[in-house]
């Protein structure tokens, strides 16, 4: 599985109805520090393939649904679960950060055996 890009109309159908784990990247192609975490981003897609859905908003072009989640601040990596936003992350973070966050929610999964994840 790869970075999906998703927009306004499609956000609820990717992010909110999906059955990973899903990791969204609020960005826009002019900021600099969002175009120093894109290869982190695609290397955790890459990697958690089958466990975590990874997608991108560009911001400027969805401001719906940035103003929705209240970005601020770019790029903004927000981490759903069953529809809600059970984290964010902020800034162009190494990847082990990311990482280390994505294991922390993925083992609260496993260990409480949610419904409708496999992990």
């Amino acid at each position: 599985m790869s970075v999906v890009e998703v927009n306004d109309s499609s956000f609820n159908q990717e992010v909110i109805n999906a059955k990973l784990l899903v990791l969204v990247d609020f960005w826009a192609p002019w900021c600099g520090p969002c175009r120093m975490v894109a290869p982190v981003v695609d290397i955790i897609a890459e990697e958690y393939k089958n466990k975590v859905k990874v997608v991108k908003i560009n911001t400027d072009q969805n401001p719906t649904t940035a103003t929705e989640y209240g970005i601020r601040s770019i790029p903004t990596l927000m981490i759903f679960m069953h529809g809600k936003k059970i984290d964010t992350v902020i800034g162009a973070v190494p990847k082990t950060t990311l990482s280390n966050t994505l294991q922390k929610h993925l083992y609260q999964l496993k260990n409480k055996k949610i419904k409708n994840y496999s992990i």
